[in-house]
C-alpha cells in the first residue's frame, strides 16, 4: 500500500510562533516519523510576497522558519524539505490551474472577502488595495498542494476552505483533460489545536500582533505569558477552563493527566499569577532543549540553504519535472512534430445524456429549482421570491460548480457532493465544448 503524502507549508513572513509550533511544526514532524507516510514540508515565500515587500524579512523568516524545523527534530535525509521558490514548476502549475479555476469561486476566498469588507465598512472601493496576488492566493497554494499529488494537508479551520477550492480545481482539470491527473487533498485538522489563542485571546497571528515567539529567550518567554490576558476573578474565586486562553495554552503542551489537574486547578481558585507560572514551566520545558538546537543552526545559514537547495534538486526530479511534463502534454504545450497523426485519427467519443436544471413555481408561489440526472434529483432549492434570483443561483452553479451551493441548495436523498460536482463540472465542460 502507497504511504499517505502529507504537505505543510508556513509562509516566511515573521518569526515562528507557538501557534505555528503547535499547529504545525509538531505534529508534522511527528508526523515524518511515521512509516506509512511520505512527508513534504515546504518553506512558502511565493505566498510572503502577496504581503511583505520588505526582502531582508522575508529573508530572514525563511531563515528562522527552516531552523525552526530543523531544531524540531526534522531530518532532511527522510523527508521532502525545500523552498517553494525553488521548484518552477509550481507557479507554472499555478497558471495552468488560473485557467481552469471559477473566478466566482475566487470572488468567496476568506481573505479576499474580508479585504473587501473593509474597504466598504471605509467607504473605499471594493478592491481598494488588494493586489491580484491576494486574489489568486489560493490557486496558488492549490498548486502547492496537486504538483505532488498530497492527501492530506494538515492546516487550521481557517484554511480549509483553500483546500475545499484546491480539490475544485483539481477536479476541474481532471474532467476537462479526461485523466485522474491530480488527487484530491483532505485537510488534517488537530481539533485541539487548529487553532492556539495569542496574548489578547483571539488566534495567535502576526496581523493581530499577539504571538509568543517559538524560541524567545527564557526571561522574555516568562514575561510575554504574564502578560497574557485574563479577567478579574481573585485568587480563591472559582474560573471557568472553557474559553480561557491559558487555559488552551496549557492544554496544547500537557498530557491529560496535567490537562486534568489544571482544570481542577481552575475549578478551585488558582491565583491568575501562579495558573501563568504553571503554564510558563510547563511550555519551557519542552521548549528549552529545542532552543539550544535552534540558536546553533541559526548561526549556520549556509548549511541550512544547502539543505534546502538539494531536497528541491532532489524533489524536482522525482516528482515536479515529470508530472508538468504530463500536465504540459495533457494541455496541447506539445512537440508539434509529435502525435499529429493520432489526433487526425482519434473518434470523439459519444457524450452521455447530461444532467439538467428544472426550474419551477410552487403553490406557495415561490419559485424552486432541481438538478436532475435522469430520475435522479441530485440538488433542490428551497423557495425563492422570483425566477430572476432562482436563475441567479442556477447560473453561479454552472459557472462555479458546487463551490457556488449555499443554505438554499440541498443535496438530493442519497447523494454526496462529488456526484453533484462531478455533474457540474460535466455540464460545464460541455458548454465550453460548444463555445
Amino acid at each position: 500500500m502507497a504511504p499517505t503524502r502529507v504537505l505543510t507549508g508556513i509562509t516566511t513572513s515573521g518569526t515562528p510562533h507557538l501557534g505555528n509550533y503547535v499547529g504545525a511544526i509538531r505534529p508534522a514532524v511527528a508526523a515524518s516519523r511515521r512509516d506509512d507516510v511520505e512527508s513534504f514540508y515546504f518553506l512558502a515565500d511565493y505566498h510572503a510576497l502577496i504581503k511583505v515587500q520588505e526582502p531582508a524579512r522575508v529573508q530572514r523568516s525563511t531563515l528562522e522558519i527552516a531552523a525552526a524545523w530543523l531544531a524540531c527534530g526534522l531530518e532532511p535525509d527522510t523527508v521532502w524539505f525545500y523552498r517553494q521558490s525553488d521548484i518552477p514548476e509550481i507557479p507554472e502549475l499555478t497558471w495552468l490551474l488560473t485557467c481552469v479555476a471559477g473566478k466566482g469561486i475566487l470572488n468567496r476566498a476568506h481573505a479576499y472577502k474580508a479585504a473587501v469588507d473593509r474597504n466598504r465598512a471605509e467607504g473605499e472601493d471594493d478592491d481598494a488595495g488588494v493586489s491580484a496576488g491576494l486574489f489568486m492566493y489560493p490557486v496558488l497554494m492549490a498548486a502547492d498542494i496537486l504538483l505532488f499529488n498530497a492527501n492530506q494537508v494538515p492546516v487550521g479551520r481557517d484554511q480549509v476552505q483553500h483546500i475545499e477550492m484546491a480539490r475544485d480545481f483539481g477536479q476541474r482539470f481532471n474532467h476537462l483533460y479526461g485523466g485522474d491527473f491530480f488527487a484530491l487533498p483532505e485537510a488534517l485538522i488537530e481539533e485541539q489545536v487548529a487553532t492556539l489563542p495569542g496574548l489578547d485571546g483571539r488566534k495567535m497571528s502576526k496581523s493581530y500582533d499577539n504571538t509568543i515567539p517559538l524560541f524567545a529567550p527564557r526571561e522574555q518567554l516568562r514575561k510575554l505569558i504574564f502578560s497574557i490576558v485574563t479577567d478579574s476573578r481573585a485568587p480563591g474565586e472559582p474560573k471557568q477552563a472553557e474559553g480561557s486562553a491559558l487555559f488552551q495554552l496549557h492544554q496544547a503542551f500537557a498530557s491529560e493527566a496535567e490537562t486534568q489537574a489544571m482544570r481542577r486547578a481552575f475549578a478551585d481558585g488558582i491565583a491568575w499569577g501562579d495558573a501563568k507560572q504553571a503554564l510558563f514551566e510547563r511550555i519551557d520545558a519542552e521548549v528549552a532543549p529545542l532552543r539550544e538546537k535552534y540558536e546553533a543552526l541559526i548561526a549556520q545559514p549556509a548549511l541550512i540553504e544547502r539543505q534546502l537547495r538539494e531536497g528541491a534538486a532532489k524533489l524536482r526530479e522525482r516528482y515536479a519535472t515529470p508530472t508538468l511534463g504530463t500536465l504540459r502534454e495533457a494541455v496541447g504545450l506539445r512537440d508539434l512534430a509529435q502525435g499529429q497523426a493520432a489526433a487526425r485519427g482519434r473518434a470523439k467519443p459519444a457524450q452521455a445524456a447530461l444532467p439538467v436544471f428544472k426550474q419551477y413555481r410552487e403553490a406557495d408561489g415561490r419559485f424552486y429549482f432541481k438538478l436532475v440526472d435522469g430520475d435522479r434529483v441530485l440538488l433542490q432549492s428551497t423557495g425563492f421570491a422570483s425566477p430572476k434570483d432562482a436563475g441567479a443561483r442556477i447560473g453561479a452553479l454552472k459557472r462555479d460548480g458546487f463551490a457556488a451551493a449555499d443554505a438554499d441548495v440541498a443535496l438530493g436523498d442519497g447523494v454526496d457532493a462529488v456526484a453533484v460536482r462531478e455533474a457540474l463540472d460535466a455540464m460545464r465542460a460541455a458548454e465550453e465544448a460548444k463555445a
